[in-house]
């Protein structure tokens, strides 16, 4: 228990960490809303050593402390939604095991941009705001596939480490 404890403390402060550095040094690629999604990197790391329980645990408090440290109340409800669909999305990926790390995260980059279009449509009332959707996905992609590349090579090192 102590070291589950520990690893959640560890991985949730390093979720932190990447999301402050990413305010720090914004990574849109010239498209208004776009991030690199650096702490995901932390998130898909922890889905594929533990389990969805502990990842989802880990995302929402990050999203929860990011928001309150970085955000505000509507930057914690867009990212909850992302955040939620993209795992669950990855986890049943994950779980068919037909999917590399990669292709994981790039279904996770792209759920979580559909996740806060769907919020993005319920708070402004209107589905217009859905004519972003090429654009958001073509970022899912892009920044997915960075992220999953990263996590592949992470995970390589790190293949012997039992977290929890």
């Amino acid at each position: 228990m102590k070291n589950r404890a520990a690893y959640f403390g560890v991985f949730t402060a390093l979720a932190l960490i990447f999301s402050y550095v990413e305010t720090l040094i914004p990574i849109n690629f010239g498209i208004p809303g776009v991030k690199l999604g650096l702490a995901n990197l932390v998130i898909v790391m922890v889905l594929y050593k533990t389990d969805f329980k502990e990842a989802l645990l880990l995302s929402v408090a990050r999203v929860i402390l990011a928001g309150f440290i970085f955000g505000n109340l509507f930057s914690i409800l867009y990212s909850l939604a992302g955040g939620v669909l993209s795992l669950i999305v990855m986890n049943a990926l994950r779980c068919r095991k037909s999917f590399s790390v990669i292709g994981v995260s790039i279904a996770g980059g792209v759920s979580h941009n559909i996740g806060q279009l769907i919020v993005a449509m319920l708070v402004v009332e209107t589905y217009q705001v859905g004519y972003y959707l090429p654009v958001l996905l073509i970022a899912g992609t892009l920044t997915g596939a960075v992220i999953g590349i990263v996590c592949r090579e992470v995970l390589k090192r790190v293949e012997d480490v039992r977290f929890v």
